[in-house]
């Protein structure tokens, strides 16, 4: 299941997640982020979705805060 991802600071990004069942539990990333770790799980759709949020807006806050460099901008955005 694909889905997108809104994170809210000054700048708002949009983000394309993938939500995918796994044997029992859930697994979620971003591929825009997935270089920079952004992939998680939970034991339910809702937990992964929870997890994944909190994820991409550590990545986010690090990239726009200068301790990580951006990625290219990606097709996949």
């Amino acid at each position: 299941m694909k889905g997108t991802l809104t994170i809210d600071t000054s700048t708002t990004y949009t983000f394309r997640v993938v939500v995918e069942p796994d044997e029992d539990a859930w697994h979620a990333y971003c591929p825009a982020l997935a270089a920079y770790g952004a992939a998680t799980w939970g034991a339910t759709r809702e937990e992964a979705l929870r997890h994944i949020r909190e994820v991409v807006e550590m990545v986010v806050e690090e990239l726009t805060q200068g301790r990580r460099s951006r990625p290219r901008r990606h097709s996949g955005l």
